[in-house]
Parts: C-alpha cells; sequence; structure tokens
C-alpha cells in the first residue's frame, strides 16, 4: 500500500495547521491586549448589531407609544408630544455610532496588518519562484533540454520590483506604459 502525500487524503497538511494555528494566537493575543474600552465598544458593538437588541427596543418603544397614547390603563401619560422618546432616540444613535466607529477602526487595524503580512509573504513567493524558475532553466540547458530557451521563461524569471509595479499602478491609464508590453 502506497502512502498518500499530506493533503491528498482531505487532511490539512502540517504547515497548514501551524498557520492557522499562528493566526489564531495572533487574534488571540490581539484580544487580551485591547484595552477596557476597546472591548467595552466591541461588546456594546456585537449586542447592539444582533437581533434580542432589536426585540427588546421594538417592546420599549411600544410600550413608551401605548403609554403616552394613553392606551395602558392606570400608566399616566409623560411624553404626550414624543420629544423625550425622539431626544433619547437621538442621543442612543450618537452614542451607537461612536461604538460602531471604534469598533470599525479596530478592525481596520488589523485588515492593515493583515494585508501587510500578505503582501510580504506574496513578495517573499514570488522571488522564490523566481529563483526556483531560473534553477530550473539552467538545469534544463545543462541536460540540452529544448524548451529551456523558450523566450518567454526569460521573461518569467526577471524580479519584478514591487516599486515599479506601484508606479505602474498609480499611472493614469493614457500615460501607464503597460507592464504586459515587451
Amino acid at each position: 500500500m502506497s502512502r498518500i502525500p499530506d493533503g491528498e487524503n482531505g487532511d490539512i497538511n502540517s504547515v497548514l495547521t501551524r498557520n492557522i494555528g499562528a493566526l489564531r494566537d495572533k487574534q488571540n493575543e490581539d484580544q487580551r491586549n485591547a484595552s477596557l474600552q476597546e472591548r467595552l465598544a466591541e461588546s456594546i458593538t456585537r449586542f447592539t448589531g444582533s437581533m434580542a437588541f432589536v426585540y427588546i427596543h421594538l417592546v420599549l418603544v411600544g410600550l413608551w407609544i401605548a403609554i403616552n397614547l394613553g392606551i395602558v390603563p392606570g400608566v399616566p401619560v409623560f411624553d404626550p408630544t414624543f420629544v423625550i422618546l425622539a431626544t433619547f432616540a437621538s442621543v442612543e444613535a450618537i452614542f451607537l455610532s461612536t461604538f460602531v466607529l471604534i469598533s470599525q477602526n479596530r478592525a481596520a487595524a488589523m485588515a492593515e496588518r493583515r494585508a501587510e503580512l500578505d503582501l510580504q509573504t506574496s513578495l517573499l513567493a514570488e522571488y522564490e519562484i523566481t529563483r526556483a524558475l531560473s534553477l530550473t532553466i539552467a538545469i534544463a540547458k545543462h541536460l540540452g533540454v529544448e524548451e529551456a530557451n523558450d523566450p518567454s521563461l526569460q521573461e518569467l524569471r526577471n524580479y519584478v520590483a514591487p516599486e515599479k509595479v506601484l508606479e505602474e499602478i498609480e499611472q493614469p491609464p493614457e500615460e501607464a506604459s503597460t507592464l504586459q508590453e515587451g
């Protein structure tokens, strides 16, 4: 019976498992290092984004309206013009939007760090692939393999400088030289 290589039997290979664990550890560390204010804002945002929050508000606002329309017997009307309700709702909206912005800023900072990691990993992979292609071409030439002289391989083994790609991307379309030429 032959051994099935990692990944072919549906299992996650050990490198991927390690990477997932490292990312989870980093997320847990970020959670532990969050300030009290950040954790509070995150908790409030999580709750206010739930259906429980909606149901509570439906009950409270419905009750407030029913009382102030005089529908609930034995309870005196205290806000006949609903000005207090409108004021309360406005103040609540100000605070809730602030909590949401705090949470979004934190999430954006984490996303930026992940994007930086992705970029660094991609640049390293591009460099490694370029070097491996150069070595493969050299071996193929040494062995006399005809495809080693394919001009497209020569172009592929050229290192792509990220700053040049960024400059090209930032050019207006009419001024761009396009990286595909040549």
